[in-house]
């Protein structure tokens, strides 16, 4: 056994000149990793293994975060789900649940994400086109009717106004007789990203982040169950970061919000094992594969080395991910079933422990039911006849996977060191060099298409006429008017003086630094409106103007 690696490196070097192959790298992926024609035993040594790969379930988790991953248990499946009223979403999610989902996830509209009510008439055209819209209390109520939340666990794309679909959630799980004690689901709790990505953001980054370290040290008392934040890589990587990126930037807003919980007075292991991560799946299958493998590796390493946790369960990285939108095409839209079968194997075959799929008609509108069924069935085909749930990690050991695990690594952690050594990611933000990074890889990404260089099938080549497809939902102006309707009889019905007590005591502990969850929660109660609540949040900690240097 001692001459074999001389052996191997021989007939390799005869198999590569009997072929006529050139030695060196001629193709990359995404992440500028320059991939080999072969790999082979050579990439790894038996020393390396032990060190970088390891075992299921064990530092540094790199083949996953379970010892017996799917075969104990499979992921969660989760459909993203959210439109017009809460009525209507209702039923959607009630049809869900029916179908075989295991946790819902709740798209919220432009109003409510930015803190404006539905009767608001600068945003009346975005009331609940592109999420559900949530006023009060009421239609929390509504969206959660006839759901057991003791039985399903709900992830919520919130952020800018975490704080009060938190408290909403609590107050529904409460008057349905759970105990707070008990819920369990998400919320995504991420605004730095909002600064780079989305822009679904109010409040300057400094005054965020402190309501952020607020859900932080209020879950770790109040809800244990609850995840209080989800680091959102994804949409880092659907505004046109590339894969190291995604990782690296997610990171480095976890590390801030981490910062400002220890600050609070947390220790690290009061709440590192309840930070997920929600991150994408693009159509490069082993690059994702790899991110996914590398990025719990860095995250274990990252929280025993430098935040020092001792418990092991800190150091795991529990991740959701969703196929990437940005990879679907409005162009012959059945083709998106492929590419999201794709990507939901990527990312089974990278250890996820929750995903959704997008369906095909992301490039043209919100999902019909036909197609959010399609998207669910994708993920139980997966995990019920694929046979890839047999074995942990039927990866890992390969070469190829192996050798781009540890090129992904290098890269993350250079990109991270780099943003760092700027003065950390907050600074990064306010001066807009997040945004100049991403947007630069996205302009490259766009001319790599436009060029035919990156091939988008249906896009850039195999083009063929097509009509619009049939049967795709559209935005009906009568439901803004149904919202704006309920929205009167809930300020009618409610007590005007217990409003006005509440938002005065929510003003109070905004100017005084306490947890803001206390009064929010409240205020919710109260049947106090988003709307109400961030004008109050609003004239205390003002709102974030963007760089003017950005690009």
């Amino acid at each position: 056994m001692g001459d074999a690696p001389e052996e191997l490196k021989d007939a390799l070097h005869h198999w590569y000149l009997k072929n006529g192959i050139d030695h060196y790298p001629i193709r990359a992926v995404s992440s500028g990793i320059t991939i080999k024609p072969l790999y082979t035993p050579l990439e790894q040594t038996e020393t390396e293994y032990v060190k970088k790969i390891g075992l299921p379930g064990e530092y540094p988790y790199t083949r996953g975060v379970y010892p017996l991953m799917y075969r104990s248990k499979v992921w969660t499946m989760r459909q993203y789900s959210g439109y017009a009223t809460a009525k209507e979403s209702n039923e959607r999610n009630k049809y869900l649940y029916q179908q075989g989902v295991t946790g819902l996830s709740v798209a919220f509209d432009l109003p409510t994400q930015m803190g404006y009510d539905s009767d608001n008439t600068e945003v009346e055209d975005e009331v609940g086109r592109v999420g559900v819209a949530i006023d009060s209390l009421a239609d929390m109520e509504l969206l959660f009717k006839d759901i057991p939340l003791d039985q399903i666990s709900t992830s919520f794309t919130i952020n800018a106004i975490t704080p009060i679909i938190l408290a909403m959630y609590i107050a529904v799980g409460e008057k349905q007789g759970v105990p707070r004690a008990k819920l369990t689901g998400t919320v995504q709790n991420d605004i730095l990203k909002e600064y780079f990505s989305r822009g679904a953001f109010i409040f300057p980054p400094r005054p965020a982040l402190r309501m952020i370290a607020d859900t932080f040290v209020f879950c770790n008392k109040e809800v244990p169950k609850f995840v209080p934040v989800s680091v959102c890589g994804y949409h880092i990587r659907e505004t046109g970061a590339d894969a190291v990126q995604e990782i690296a930037y997610a990171f480095l807003n976890a590390m801030a919000y981490i910062d400002e919980a220890l600050a609070k007075g947390l220790k690290i292991d009061d709440f590192a094992s309840r930070i997920s991560f929600n991150f994408a799946a693009h159509m490069n299958l082993f690059e994702e594969v790899a991110k996914f493998r590398a990025a719990r590796r860095i995250w274990a390493k990252l929280i025993r080395e430098h935040y020092e946790a001792k418990d092991p369960k800190s150091w795991k990285m529990l991740f959701f991910a969703g196929t990437g939108g940005s990879t679907y095409t409005a162009q012959q839209p059945e083709n998106n079933i492929v590419r999201g079968t794709i990507e939901t194997l990527a990312i089974v075959l990278g250890g996820g422990q929750a995903l959704t799929v997008n369906t095909k008609d992301e490039g043209h509108a919100i999902p019909s039911e036909k197609a959010t069924l399609t998207a669910l069935r994708t993920q139980q085909i997966i995990a019920d006849e694929s046979g890839v749930t047999d074995t942990v990690d039927p990866l890992g050991g390969s070469y190829y996977i192996e050798e781009l695990t540890d090129e992904m690594e290098e890269k993350i952690v250079a990109a991270m060191e780099e943003i760092q050594s700027f003065g950390g990611i907050v600074k990064a933000i306010e001066e807009g060099m997040i945004q100049r990074k991403i947007l630069h890889r996205a302009v490259e990404e766009a001319k790599s298409i436009e060029k035919g260089q990156k091939v988008v099938v249906g896009v850039n080549k195999y083009v063929i006429q097509e009509e619009t497809p049939e049967g795709l939902h559209s935005w009906n102006h009568e439901q803004v008017e149904e919202q704006k309707e309920y929205l009167r009889q809930v300020k009618a019905q409610r007590n005007p003086e217990n409003v006005a007590k509440s938002l005065e005591q929510l003003r109070l502990t905004a100017q005084s630094g306490d947890n803001i969850m206390p009064a929010t929660l409240e205020a919710v109660k109260n049947y106090c409106t988003v709307g109400e609540m961030c004008s109050v949040l609003r004239e205390v900690f003002g709102e974030f103007q963007e760089p003017t240097q950005v690009f």
